[in-house]
């Protein structure tokens, strides 16, 4: 079977298990496999696979129609550029992630420390650090398999691994010292909301991960409250939101003493981060 007609035969298969992106799933699934690139397809359709890549190829289609995750399959998502590891213990990063990201870079500046909370696969704090220079940080995490990744990630990504460190703790309890910069990206969609995701998501991601209580609120609130323990005088928080977050993450920042509240919309004119500034007693 030549590429075209494995991509083809591919997509098929995806389209009837009602993979919105068929078509693109499954050439991105035939390039792991094989290596072959969207402009191979176009200009050497006739390229015949061996019987072990088209075996493989085949495994991996069947895998999708199952609506796990593409990342999950390939193993890899790209963010802010660089090749994070992904499995089912972390949240795949998103794009609208990077909008945290961006905010938070705006203000870093060398010789700060950073505070990522509920870090995952380490994608926020990796990337600020990438990105940044003479900064260090320290991602925490209640998952030791979600650290297990992290670390991982750490390792391949950064030049400098001196710079990063990781915590497995239930948020504060085993966080010493003071920081300047605290984000997060916490469980934020509220339980109910978690069962009406897609199957890729509901099924596949750690639901710890998703699930910010009733309201959604849960983890802003006990990150609020306790992120005077570790913030410097003058520090700074940055959340990524849900699209209907904004008023009531502000209202919890400005009711423990932040200031300088500002809510960011994303790409798509949603409301997706929140930054504040503690103030000075």
């Amino acid at each position: 079977m030549n590429i075209k007609e494995a991509w083809e035969t591919g997509a098929k298969k995806l389209d009837s298990a009602g993979i919105a992106e068929y078509q693109l799933d499954s050439r991105l699934l035939l390039e792991y496999v094989t290596g072959v690139t969207r402009q191979d397809l176009l200009v050497h359709p006739e390229k015949e696979l061996s019987k072990e890549e088209y075996d493989k190829y085949d495994l991996c289609i069947r895998e999708r129609a199952t609506r796990k995750p593409l990342q999950h399959i390939t193993g890899v998502q790209n963010f802010m550029g660089l090749d994070f590891k992904v499995n089912e213990f972390v949240l795949i990063p998103r794009q609208d992630t990077e909008v945290l990201v961006e905010e938070v870079l705006r203000d870093l500046r060398s010789g700060m420390d950073i505070l990522d909370m509920c870090t995952g696969s380490g994608c926020i704090l990796i990337s600020l650090l990438n990105y940044s220079l003479d900064t260090n940080g320290v991602g925490v995490d209640i998952s030791t398999k979600a650290l297990e990744v992290a670390r991982d990630n750490a390792k391949t990504l950064l030049k400098d691994e001196s710079r990063i460190s990781f915590i497995e703790s239930d948020l504060f309890d085993g966080v010493e010292g003071k920081f300047d910069v605290l984000v997060s990206n916490p469980p934020y969609i509220e339980s109910e909301e978690v069962l009406k995701l897609q199957p890729e998501v509901k099924d596949f991601e750690p639901r710890n991960a998703l699930d910010g209580d009733a309201d959604g609120l849960y983890f802003y609130r006990k990150i609020v409250n306790d992120a005077r323990k570790v913030l410097k005088p003058g520090g700074q928080i940055y959340f990524e939101i849900g699209y209907n977050q904004g008023e009531s993450v502000s209202k919890l920042l400005a009711g423990a003493n932040f200031g300088e509240i500002n809510v960011v919309k994303d790409y798509a004119g949603l409301d997706r981060v929140v930054s504040a500034t503690l103030l000075r007693d």
